[in-house]
């Protein structure tokens, strides 16, 4: 994950949201008071956690997940777009990143029905799979409502923490709020500079790093600045089960209905958006070192990765990640 190297001069405010903790640090304007802001940030986030929860039972998605074969249901505003922004990741990398994972994730146990963590057979893996395909959705923008073709379960964990950032910085921009550094759960997005004119910076968690511990630079695979950017950072050292010695992370494959190998220990991409950094960490790893590399640069990704090798963790970065770093 990433984390906000802290800056002094800057009100602070955090919170929890989606099953993990938000913060912010912002340059209060004259006319806002902290209390204020503290309630405006948490109804943004709220309300993204109320619409594309798996966890909450009344939840839009989950209200959707549920709904009769062949029917058309309305979608929010905000659903809607990250959705159909979920359903054009797919289509771009040919399925790597599926929002309709759904039913493999639980399988595997990393999702809300608590399912004890160890291997499926190969039939529940295949019987999961066939009920896995983002080209089953169908939306219709017009109407802003999306099609349940019938046992389709969206997942949209990989995306909805970066919306819900984004969401959070739109509101900061409304409120008159001039600089200001976003994180939930580890995704981030900063806009201005911090009162002393620097740029903010964030530090990138090594993948051994003890959970609570980044705040300790030895902890850090690198610090960088964040200039009118998002960077959301994608590990499998924390979601990750053991069964007889082989390791098995929560980013599914849904195209073989398997974790993906364990060989990327994490993925931190850097964009404008959230929601658009979110998901892709989530799709090269699971495209893998090579084949995902390979997405980046065809696609001008910033990408930072860490690969397990024999030698130890490597750090592999794209051109237009080091081109970030000069900037």
């Amino acid at each position: 994950m990433a984390t906000p190297v802290a800056a002094t001069g800057l009100q602070h405010l955090d919170g929890r949201t989606m099953g993990t903790t938000w913060s912010v640090q912002l340059m209060l304007p004259q006319a806002r008071s902290a209390d204020e802001l503290q309630r405006g940030i948490q109804a943004e986030l709220d309300r993204v956690d109320g619409q594309m929860s798996t966890y909450k039972p009344q939840s839009e998605l989950s209200r959707f997940n549920l709904a009769p074969a062949g029917s058309w249901r309305p979608l929010p505003p905000e659903f809607f777009v990250v959705l159909q922004h979920a359903l054009q990741l797919a289509k771009d990398s040919d399925g790597a990143y599926d929002p309709t994972v759904g039913p493999l994730v639980n399988l595997w146990g990393f999702g809300p029905d608590h399912r004890p963590r160890q291997p499926p057979s190969v039939d529940a893996i295949m019987q999961a799979k066939a009920r896995v395909g983002w080209w089953k959705l169908k939306l219709d923008p017009a109407g802003q409502r999306a099609w349940q073709p019938g046992g389709i379960y969206v997942d949209l964990s990989a995306v909805a923490k970066g919306y819900g950032v984004d969401q959070v910085g739109r509101y900061l921009q409304r409120m008159g709020v001039k600089a200001w550094l976003v994180e939930v759960g580890g995704e981030l997005k900063a806009h201005g500079r911090k009162p002393d004119g620097m740029p903010w910076r964030v530090g990138i968690e090594r993948p051994e790093a003890a959970a609570g511990a980044v705040t300790d630079a030895a902890e850090l695979v690198r610090t960088i600045q964040l200039r009118d950017r998002a960077i959301a950072t994608s590990g499998d050292y924390r979601h990750v089960f053991e069964d007889d010695g082989h390791f098995y992370s929560h980013h599914i494959d849904p195209r073989s209905g398997y974790p993906a190998p364990h060989e990327v220990a994490s993925v931190s991409v850097l964009a404008d958006d959230c929601m658009q950094a979110d998901p892709l960490g989530t799709t090269l790893s699971v495209l893998g070192a090579e084949q995902g590399m390979a997405y980046a640069r065809q696609h001008g990704l910033a990408v930072l990765m860490v690969v397990r090798t024999r030698h130890g963790f490597e750090q592999r970065m794209s051109p237009a990640f080091a081109a970030e770093l000069r900037r």
